[in-house]
């Protein structure tokens, strides 16, 4: 038995052998212009408890493409887009490619220094952003970049009959040096944009990964890689119109980008958005609007587990269940299946690949390697070929570890404005991940760690998610990491930072003594210690880097 046998038309996939997914769109907007002729009246966003039909998102967007074409936007101009979950972001997203734009996603997490260098680094000329960012941040970087436009909107917009709880404390800013969002759209509200030429291989996104190897790069996502790892969403989960998207990552992030937005076009079916993530709100939409499928962090699963509000919610329709971002324990999957039914399928991709490039293949449970307790990450997804090299680009067999190098359709043609920086990550056969793995002999492959987390402690190697592993199977640990410290006799030791649950309590000496029945000696953690939280990125990756400073 190997990865393939549960989904019959997935054989054509094998490694080694695969099959492309044929592109139905030319672009990435005519999957919405077809979903809004198909079903107008559709709902293609619910914002909390209000729907929003995509004859109404075509409209307003329709009235913002005007609005940027009346400021004088013209082809391939960059619009950055600084906002959390709100159906503004799709507005913006679709308004912007109507009026030939590349949209940049900003995330909203970022302070004035980051800001500035995204603002910098697209050369973008419009802004869309919150009225608090505005006032937190953007009002001071706008006057330094080549922004000429700026609309500001709130959390508070396309609000149902009541004020939902996780904006109690939400209030409308009044932005004198900005346009309002939906004022302007009203002013152009019925009037069409002109028209506008669209290529596959035109920039469609410039979405900027999280920096945690350098400065945040600009990847170039295309119409035609957007197009074609959406039709393998709907594929590889078996989605249709059926669905309902709980829209659970960042939409800045390139899974709520394309997982959650454009998934959302190609079925088409409704997307749920509620500003930010919170436990409580998760689980109450999950049971009111029945979602059925969501690609999430780990994190975000171990949160619900965590949460009282949602060990009393109704989560019988989430059965599409996936995550990515960040190494899953085994143990987490196993306790998340046995509070809620649903197993948590891993899926492995990059802001580069335009999401995925590996799955697990849906009702399938991913298996465990027993050498390194890693879970697998998936098999190469529809038309995505994939290497394990040594580090002189020389391709490793079956079972050596080794850096993962992932091509196909997904995959950017580069970095915006960084011929250098292209060259050095991208090459013939794809781009070199920075992850170490390997694939076993059916074929399912293991991310081992990040290239750049080895630990070399006393000449032996140790990979922190293999000891993050053991760590997630001790009672009382809801979350943790791994890094080296320097140690003058052993060159590097083990450092770990937990997070407790709820109610319960341990010892740093405990939970070291619990790994040292349960691993060996040289990857025993010599120091733990106990934090709150973990530092996290908004798509919900623990940041090492915080915890090596």
């Amino acid at each position: 038995m190997n990865a393939y046998t549960d989904k019959p038309w997935l054989s054509q996939y094998r490694p080694g052998t695969p099959a492309e997914i044929v592109p139905e769109f030319p672009h990435a907007l005519a999957m919405f212009k077809t979903a809004v002729e198909r079903s107008p009246e559709r709902t293609l966003i619910y914002y909390f408890d209000h729907a929003i039909s995509a004859a109404e998102v075509d409209r307003l967007s329709d009235a913002f493409a005007c609005a940027l074409n009346a400021r004088g936007l013209r082809k391939g101009d960059r619009v950055a887009v600084y906002l959390q979950n709100v159906p503004q972001f799709v507005i913006s997203l679709l308004g912007t490619w109507k009026a030939g734009g590349v949209m940049v996603s900003v995330n909203p997490m970022l302070r004035h220094k980051e800001v500035a260098l995204v603002l910098a680094d697209s050369g973008a000329r419009v802004l869309v952003t919150l009225e608090s960012l505005f006032h937190e941040v953007a009002q001071a970087v706008v006057p330094d970049s080549k922004v000429e436009h700026v609309f500001t909107t709130s959390e508070l917009e396309f609000l149902g009959a009541n004020r939902p709880g996780l904006l109690k404390d939400s209030k409308r800013q009044a932005c004198e040096q900005a346009s309002d969002f939906l004022s302007t759209l009203q002013e152009f509200m019925g009037k069409q944009p002109a028209p506008v030429e669209i290529a596959s291989t035109d920039t469609a996104l410039l979405t900027y990964t999280s920096g945690t190897t350098g400065p945040p790069k600009g990847a170039m996502n295309t119409h035609a890689n957007i197009v074609y790892n959406t039709q393998t969403y709907r594929e590889w989960m078996n989605l249709s119109s059926k669905d309902v998207i709980l829209g659970v990552a960042p939409l800045f992030h390139i899974t709520g980008l394309i997982a959650q937005i454009t998934t959302s076009f190609l079925l088409p079916c409704p997307q749920i958005l509620y500003f930010r993530f919170d436990p409580a709100t998760t689980a109450e939409l999950i049971e009111m609007h029945g979602a059925t499928f969501v690609v999430a962090s780990i994190t975000v699963y171990i949160a619900l587990m965590n949460n009282e509000e949602a060990k009393r919610r109704d989560f019988s329709t989430l059965t599409k269940v996936y995550s990515g971002g960040a190494p899953v324990s085994p143990a987490t999957v196993a306790a998340f299946k046995k509070q809620f039914g649903a197993y948590i399928h891993n899926i492995y991709g990059m802001t580069e690949t335009t999401s995925p490039t590996h799955a697990v293949p849906l009702g399938g449970d991913a298996p465990v390697d027993p050498n390194t307790g890693a879970l697998a990450v998936g098999v190469p997804v529809c038309g995505a070929v994939v290497y394990i090299v040594d580090d002189e680009g020389n391709a490793l067999p079956v079972g050596e570890i080794g850096e993962l190098v992932s091509g196909g359709p997904m995959v950017v043609p580069g970095y915006w404005q960084k011929p250098e920086e292209t060259a050095r990550s991208f090459e013939a056969r794809g781009i070199h991940t920075g992850d170490v793995g390997f694939m076993d002999e059916k074929g399912w492959f293991y991310i081992v760690d990040r290239k750049k987390d080895l630990i070399i402690a006393s000449g032996y190697k140790v990979w922190p998610r293999e000891v993050e592993d053991v760590l997630y199977t001790h009672p009382a640990v809801r979350e943790a990491a791994v890094v080296g410290v320097a140690d003058e006799y052993r060159g590097e030791s083990v450092k770990a930072f937990v997070s407790l649950k709820a109610g319960v309590s341990a010892t740093p000496e405990e939970i070291i003594a619990f790994c040292k029945d349960n691993m060996a000696a040289y990857k025993r953690p010599r120091e733990i210690e106990i934090v709150d939280e973990l530092p996290k990125t908004a798509s919900g990756k623990i940041m090492r880097r915080e915890l090596r400073k």
